[in-house]
């Protein structure tokens, strides 16, 4: 999914991009993007650093080679954070899902086995991922992954820093994430929703943003197997593919909520995914279903 900040050309906007956790980061300030880059650099490259799973000297892959690790109170404060979504969606978001990463290859049309599926699954539970203090621990096979969360980190770290460097009005989008600041032209920062059976920039909808809104879909990394879809959003229940929903798109306050739960809606689907996001204050969705039906929280339109 891509999601891009609509803003009509004016003088003071400056934009630049560069990469970063396997995505495409884009910057829009109204100022000095020159100036503001190295800030929105350095954060995310620090994150990805710090939390990234196939980095063996990294503190997640030391946890999950070893078990247990010590980790810095930021990393620490995304894991907590991890385990309190976990809770919210009823482990539809799990931090403890990477167990099924090593079975599932969308670079080919092969399929694992249920036996395989089976019993990656058994080592996916997010109540024995411990958090004591500095100290973390997994039990024995379990593997984090915090993809489904530290783009978000990375982005709500980011604007905190770009803020207090003086930078009012901005966004800042990593793969099917945005994060705005302010306004442009007097007004909020316009951003399009992609239609998920349409091109890259066909847009479903276009919504005023303030906050972040993320966007999870079944029709960017996918395999087709016999005619069927299958595609990289895995239910941590089941360690499938979730089924019967084409797009979420979740708008919150944070890039962290906002990542989870685009990723949770899809897993629950329409009823019990938008049941979740009217217990949270100052959470929207929006859900496309595999059929077409759009369906949508009580504060989305």
């Amino acid at each position: 999914m891509i999601l891009l900040a609509l803003a009509c050309a004016e003088p003071e906007l400056e934009s630049a991009s560069f990469y970063a956790m396997s995505t495409r980061i884009d910057v829009t300030v109204v100022g000095d993007v020159d100036r503001a880059l190295p800030t929105i650099e350095s954060t995310f490259r620090d994150v990805e650093a710090r939390c990234n799973e196939w980095r063996a000297d990294s503190p997640i892959g030391l946890l999950n080679r070893d078990g247990r690790a010590y980790v810095d109170d930021d990393t620490g404060e995304l894991l907590a954070r991890s385990k309190l979504l976990a809770e919210q969606t009823g482990g539809a978001f799990d931090p403890t899902w990477a167990s099924l990463w090593s079975i599932w290859n969308f670079s080919r049309p092969i399929l694992p086995t249920d036996e395989a599926v089976q019993e990656a699954v058994q080592r996916i539970d997010h109540t024995q991922l411990v958090l004591d203090g500095p100290r973390v621990m997994l039990a024995p096979g379990m593997q984090v992954g915090l993809g489904g969360v530290a783009k978000g980190w990375a982005l709500d770290h980011a604007a905190e820093r770009l803020e207090a460097a003086g930078y009012r009005d901005f966004t800042l989008s990593a793969g099917g994430q945005v994060v705005a600041r302010g306004q442009t032209r007097g007004r909020a920062w316009r951003v399009g929703v992609r239609d998920p059976r349409g091109g890259p920039e066909e847009w479903l909808e276009i919504v005023d943003l303030v906050g972040s809104i993320s966007t999870s879909g079944d029709y960017e990394r996918y395999i087709d197997v016999r005619g069927e879809r299958y595609h990289h959003v895995l239910d941590p229940r089941t360690g499938w593919p979730t089924e019967g929903v084409a797009s979420s798109s979740v708008m919150a306050p944070d890039a962290v909520d906002a990542d989870a739960l685009s990723t949770a809606v899809m897993v629950l689907g329409p009823v019990d995914g938008l049941a979740v996001i009217e217990g949270l204050e100052g959470v929207e969705a929006l859900v496309i279903t595999t059929e077409g039906d759009r369906v949508a929280s009580s504060g989305w339109d």
